[in-house]
């Protein structure tokens, strides 16, 4: 089956041209699909997901996890170490590699731990991972010991790889603005000192947001990013229940307009989801005892797209750039995908349609535009609507 794209809305024609001319569906021979007014871009990039395995897959497996990748339109994605066992010897990060091999649909990328167990007191066997892995991340705790974060920088530098870093200074109050943006300060005079590659995870608070920005009219080797729930969402839109739940948390309309001046004049460089499932029970403890966590692969792009593309506070252009160009640049992941979306087509958020094994998302009932009908990864499509199915 041919593919007619010649009337669709491609984004990057020339870098895209050779692939949508060679691409075919298995169907009825001689049939062609027409995908006239519908629009075609370069695949997004996630560094920041959990697939939580190996270790707890009754949360989500990497099957379940990049599926739902694949249907938001992602070509690849970082995977997080928090696991059992920690990725944090070759051996163990060997375990992760395995399932991603056998049952990921698109480019999993895993993430080696900074420490050992990720208890961020000795350092992992960084050297060894290092050719399998997109970067170092204690994702989940911040890494208090300064002298310990300087001695990563230093070994990551000499291998070229990002550490990426959840700022949460274990000396703050728990929750506290102070606790993220502390760290991240700390984590600049580092930087500037030994010239590492450096990466803030999930930033929420408008000082992250001024240190950063500073810190890069300085010249200091940093990015970032922040996630659709911090740039649509504040704490006053919360409730009791644990779709609202995650660290860091929503915080207030100053914060949330600081994070949208960011990502329109290129402070925050990218958008990342912190895709975390959980169970139905671990969720549906209400707002104090659920854990932290929310699943956010399958709605990220028709968020951004509707709060700011559609209300023309960014352009499509920039919307691509944070989740797709930017990403793969400052990782060094290289692209070979692109996606389909019909950006005319509204829908009601419904969890239960997701392919994730999570349930929880702070975006349910939300009415968007932009829905995701193919993603193609090197020469094989990982995700075909059901709209498209049924006209092959």
């Amino acid at each position: 089956m041919k593919i007619d794209f010649s009337n669709a809305n491609v984004f990057d024609k020339e870098s895209l041209k050779g692939k949508l001319s060679s691409l075919e569906l298995p169907s009825v021979a001689g049939s062609v699909i027409d995908f006239s007014g519908y629009d075609i871009l370069p695949a997004f990039i996630d560094v920041h997901v959990h697939f939580r395995e190996p270790g707890f897959s009754y949360k989500e497996r990497v099957a379940t996890g990049s599926l739902a990748g694949a249907m938001g339109g992602y070509y690849a994605v970082c995977t997080m170490p928090n696991l059992n066992p920690v990725p944090d010897t070759l051996d163990n990060l060997k375990k992760q590699l395995e399932i991603i091999n056998r049952d990921s649909v698109i480019k999993a990328l895993p993430f080696g731990a900074i420490t050992k167990g990720q208890n961020g007191k000795e350092l992992s066997d960084m050297e060894a991972m290092a050719p399998f892995v997109c970067g170092f991340s204690d994702d989940g705790r911040g890494v208090d010991n300064s002298s310990l974060m300087r001695e990563a920088m230093i070994r990551a530098k000499a291998l070229d790889k990002v550490i990426s870093a959840h700022c949460e200074d274990g000396a703050q109050i728990k929750d506290s603005k102070e606790a993220e943006w502390k760290q991240i300060e700390r984590d600049i005079k580092l930087v500037s000192d030994i010239g590492c590659k450096y990466h803030v995870c999930h930033i929420s608070t408008k000082e992250s947001v001024d240190l950063i920005r500073e810190a890069k009219k300085n010249g200091v080797n940093i990015t970032c990013e922040t996630a659709p729930h911090y740039l649509t969402l504040t704490d006053a839109d919360r409730d009791d229940t644990g779709r609202f739940k995650m660290n860091p948390p929503l915080r207030d309309a100053i914060d949330r307009d600081a994070l949208i001046e960011g990502i329109c004049d290129g402070t925050v460089d990218m958008i990342a989801t912190d895709h975390a499932p959980h169970s139905a029970e671990e969720k549906g403890r209400g707002f104090k005892g659920s854990l932290n966590g929310i699943v956010g692969l399958e709605t990220a792009f028709p968020v951004m797209y509707t709060s700011f593309v559609k209300k023309g506070i960014i352009t499509l252009d920039r919307l691509v750039h944070l989740m797709s160009i930017n990403p793969a640049n400052r990782f060094g992941i290289e692209t070979d995908g692109f996606t389909v979306y019909d950006l005319n087509e509204e829908y009601t958020v419904n969890p239960e349609e997701f392919a994730t094994m999570g349930r929880s998302s702070p975006f349910a009932g939300n009415k968007v535009y932009g829905r995701c009908l193919a993603t193609v990864v090197g020469n094989k499509w990982a995700y075909i609507s059901e709209k498209i199915k049924k006209d092959i």
